[in-house]
């Protein structure tokens, strides 16, 4: 029906000049007292050619538009399946198609050239940056052990706790309390520098996954094992019973979820715990969020005692840039983390959603099953 209308829309000039043609002949033999039988007769000879040339006509239009169709599923492999041109008009306008297609194809690979040098030159300045930030681990190791005496006891409360006090000739001058903040923070610059780099290579992650049969309690315990300098210094406790399961997933990009996770719950934990345990959820409580499934499934669960998130931010932590209110009062937040996790989750073929009440804590869900794969 569709094409039928464009046909006469596309043809209603040719189909305005017959219908003026056949209502001039018959007015003409009205006035002209011609019988009536022989003009009736005469238009209906007319409107049988005009229908003998006009359905062979409107055939070749539904097969051109059919071969159009065609084409057009096959654009992603070049221009060369648009058909041949049959008219002057159709020769412009494939030759204006050809010119725009060259472009794109061009501009494309000047945006695929830039977009390489420019994960070259990060993934270079990462490795690079890298350095320092181990050397300054080393000199904050350095500063601690300062504060230590020969049995690696502190040197008693006499001294003030604010200043370190001069140990093998050497004085180090730093005020303790700074220590503890100071690392916290090239912490969070090695963190940083780790979500750039992974950033980068977002777009290029399909031809770098490798699925297997992995251990949790293993996946987990990398990423606990990299966080726990933080849990100890702003003494956050962590809840944690090893989980005997076995997930098939990529272990480097869950890990670097898990990751993610726990640098905001620690960023937004001031005090309390954090727990990190399975549950079983209701699937049917996932369907106002347009989730899949029918009945229990077993969740990983990242709970944590910190400021929550508000409600009407909830809808909106996986959007790309998004703080909301906590970010923009702390101005802690980038709104690349949970970003890049729900992204990652996507392409792993798992499913991420945060449950949270403003004030109480956070609980990030991680369903590990991955839909629309049989594993034999």
């Amino acid at each position: 029906m569709r094409t039928t209308a464009a046909f006469f829309r596309e043809r209603k000039r040719e189909v305005g000049l017959c219908a003026i043609l056949l209502g001039t002949f018959a007015g003409v033999s009205y006035l002209y007292d011609i019988r009536m039988d022989a003009v009736e007769y005469a238009l209906v000879l007319s409107t049988v050619w005009v229908l003998l040339l006009g359905i062979p006509d409107y055939m070749r239009f539904v097969r051109r538009h059919k071969e159009l169709l065609e084409a057009e599923k096959g654009l992603e492999s070049g221009i060369d399946g648009i058909p041949d041109a049959r008219t002057l008009m159709e020769e412009d306008y494939q030759r204006i198609i050809t010119r725009l297609y060259e472009a794109g194809i061009e501009a494309e690979s000047e945006g695929r050239i830039a977009r390489q040098e420019m994960v070259d030159y990060y993934g270079m300045w990462v490795h690079q940056i890298k350095t320092p930030i181990a050397a300054m681990y080393v000199l904050l190791q350095a500063a601690e052990e300062c504060r230590l005496g020969d049995e690696g006891e502190p040197f008693g409360d006499s001294l003030p706790d604010e200043v370190c006090p001069p140990q093998g000739g050497m004085n180090c001058g730093v005020p303790f309390g700074y220590l503890k903040e100071m690392k916290m923070e090239l912490f969070k610059i090695e963190q940083y520098v780790d979500m750039v780099l992974t950033y980068l290579r977002m777009g290029e992650m399909a031809a770098d996954l490798s699925f297997e049969i992995c251990s949790l309690d293993s996946i987990i315990k990398q990423a606990v094992r990299k966080y726990s300098q933080m849990f100890i210094l702003k003494r956050i406790r962590l809840v944690y019973t090893p989980i005997e399961t076995k997930v098939l997933t990529d272990e480097k990009w869950l890990v670097f979820v898990l990751e993610q996770i726990l640098s905001n719950a620690l960023k937004y934990t001031s005090s309390g715990r954090i727990s990190v345990y399975m549950e079983r959820y209701s699937c049917e409580a996932q369907e106002e969020e347009g989730k899949s499934g029918q009945g229990m499934k077993n969740c990983l669960v990242i709970e944590d005692t910190g400021i929550g998130i508000w409600p009407e931010d909830l809808p909106r932590v996986f959007e790309k840039g998004f703080t909301g209110y906590n970010g923009r009062k702390d101005k802690k937040s980038t709104g690349i983390g949970l970003y890049l996790c729900k992204s990652v989750i996507d392409k792993l073929k798992h499913q991420i959603w945060i449950e949270s009440v403003a004030g109480e804590g956070t609980k990030v869900y991680l369903s590990l099953e991955r839909r629309g794969m049989r594993h034999e």
